[in-house]
């Protein structure tokens, strides 16, 4: 029977823990209601986590305190996207309770799950239950029951939250409706659960690979590049290197690149974020996989090196040397000193511009197909070389990242607009007037982002039923503010029927940003259609060059 644990025990149980939610992330993403190309749950929850596994897997003799610091930064620095913003949350919590124990018995976790749940509540404005948040409190709660009975075998504490924590996950769809027509648990508290139960599965003993990769390397594959045996490594070259885009690269091409790869290597990692792909192979011939990304662009930061040698040098007591080493980074010229600036999150070439032209100082790639972190926010808040920072997320699962990087930064005054769309951020920076207080402009652009309605059009990755619609894999869906409003076989199609169900009478412009997969006179013929149907409104056409979605339409 084990009463307590150490910090040593429990870093190798958060360790565990960060590597069955990596093992899982893409099952999980398999969870996420709606069936668009970017449901991205798992993978945030893994980036979050390996922030801090990173840290705490280079701590040879941790104690309690540090380990707490390696944790808790970490993981709110890493924190991307709703879910992981909540689950750094819950290890803030959790950890500022225990960071003064030696040891930790049945009363301290209880006291520590339940101020892990308080916190992660506090960080959401809004608590939905059937979420995370809900699995969570479920945990808290048997916690505190099993301490108050008198529970003193961590063995049994473990398993029986554990046990309460998953039946409050099935129940998950009874508390929210979507998730029951979609017929899934909720994915946030599915994930919260692989990390307790790769954490337990090291405290039984079990045997885990504690080694930290990047998300996505396999782990066996690093580990048999590291065995000091005589296991033979089936590809010689660890291969990495960017990809500078210069031609269109959707979804399709990056699957193509991606069975590409697998066709000459294994431990396959392609990362796409707007123009930029980052690339990490291994294979036997490099060349190949060279020749093949040239043509989607240029190539920087390569790196080539040789495992096997590698592997005889490291035996031998000797660095083997990179083949190519990464380049230096160019220094970036310091921005001039202003009073305000802003930074706004975006993807695509085309709003890219937009936003640059209406006054953004910094740009963040991403949103909705890679979400930002907290650290990419707090690196561009110090970029901007002003008193006060204004930060449009302009994706409803940014927002509780940009308040985290606000709360994390002392010397300059940060403002969030909650902008859910980038449609609302083009708004709120327009309504943005020099001449007004910092505190007039923050309520003006909150009123004006209210006013505006967005739909945008993209294609489904499985068979579903949502919001009373029967969708098909392969099927265009037209998804509105709250919800899918339009199915069907055609884009042109699908983005009237969206544009429909967006108007009424009070609606006088309409604003079309077409994406990366859409012609120009394609978009000019959808233009033409809508003024035809709506010939007392403005009407907006602009490149977006967005990545995934045909059409992303605003209604004002």
């Amino acid at each position: 029977m084990t009463n307590t644990i150490d910090a040593k025990i429990l870093a190798k149980m958060f360790l565990a823990g960060a590597q069955n939610l990596e093992s899982k992330k893409e099952w999980i993403n398999d969870l996420n209601v709606f069936p668009v190309p970017d449901g991205d749950t798992g993978t945030n929850m893994t980036l979050t986590i390996m922030s801090a596994a990173k840290d705490v897997a280079s701590m040879e003799e941790p104690d309690m305190r540090s380990l707490c610091k390696a944790i808790s930064s970490g993981s709110l620095r890493g924190a991307r996207g709703n879910s992981g913003v909540i689950l750094s949350q819950l290890f803030r919590g959790f950890t500022k309770s225990i960071r003064d124990k030696q040891e930790l018995d049945i009363p301290v976790f209880a006291d520590a799950i339940e101020k892990a749940v308080e916190t992660a509540y506090k960080a959401v404005m809004k608590p939905k239950e059937g979420t995370i948040l809900t699995v969570a409190k479920g945990a808290a709660v048997k916690a505190r029951a099993l301490a108050d009975e008198g529970c003193t075998d961590l063995s049994v504490f473990f398993d029986e939250v554990i046990k309460y924590a998953d039946e409050v996950l099935e129940k998950t769809p009874e508390m929210l409706p979507v998730l029951k027509q979609a017929g899934v648990v909720d994915s946030g508290g599915q994930g919260l659960m692989q990390v307790l139960k790769g954490a337990y599965d090291a405290f039984l003993g079990k045997e885990v690979d504690f080694s930290i990769s990047a998300p996505g390397e396999k782990a066996e594959t690093k580990a048999a590049a590291q065995n000091s045996g005589d296991m033979e490594i089936k590809y010689g070259y660890c291969t990495e290197f960017i990809i500078l885009l210069s031609r269109n690269f959707n979804i399709k091409h990056e699957l193509d690149f991606k069975a590409y790869l697998e066709s000459i290597g294994d431990s396959i990692v392609v990362v796409t974020d707007d123009d930029v792909v980052k690339v990490h192979v291994h294979t036997n011939d490099p060349g190949l996989a060279i020749q093949k990304a040239l043509k989607y662009g240029a190539l920087s930061n390569m790196k080539i090196d040789n495992m096997r040698l590698e592997h005889q040098e490291k035996a031998a007591g000797k660095k083997a040397p990179a083949a190519i080493a990464e380049q230096p980074e160019e220094k970036e010229t310091p921005m001039p000193h202003k009073e305000v600036g802003f930074i706004a999150v975006s993807v695509g070439q085309g709003i890219n511009e937009i936003f640059k032209g209406l006054g953004a100082d910094y740009i963040i790639e991403g949103g909705q197909t890679m979400n930002p972190s907290t650290e990419d926010m707090l690196n561009a808040i110090e970029k901007v070389n002003a008193d006060t920072v204004f930060i449009l997320p302009n994706n409803k699962n940014i927002i509780l990242a940009a308040n985290q990087a606000q709360m994390m930064v002392e010397d300059k005054k940060i403002i969030v607009i909650p902008t859910k769309t980038v449609p609302q951020g083009i708004t709120a920076i327009i309504n943005y007037v020099p001449d007004m207080s910092v505190e007039e402009n923050e309520e003006t652009m909150k009123q004006e982002i209210g006013n505006v309605k967005t739909g945008q059009v993209t294609y489904a990755v499985r068979d579903t039923v949502i919001d009373d619609k029967e969708i098909r894999q392969g099927d265009y869906m037209g998804i509105g503010d709250a919800g899918i409003l339009s199915v069907g076989g055609q884009v042109p199609e699908v983005s009237f029927d969206l544009l429909k169900e967006m108007m009424d009478e009070d609606r006088e412009l309409i604003s079309i940003y077409y994406g990366e997969d859409v012609s120009g006179q394609e978009a000019e013929a959808f233009r033409a259609r809508i003024e035809a149907e709506y010939p007392s409104c403005d009407i907006e056409l602009q490149y977006g060059g967005q990545p995934i979605y045909y059409y992303i339409i605003s209604a004002e």
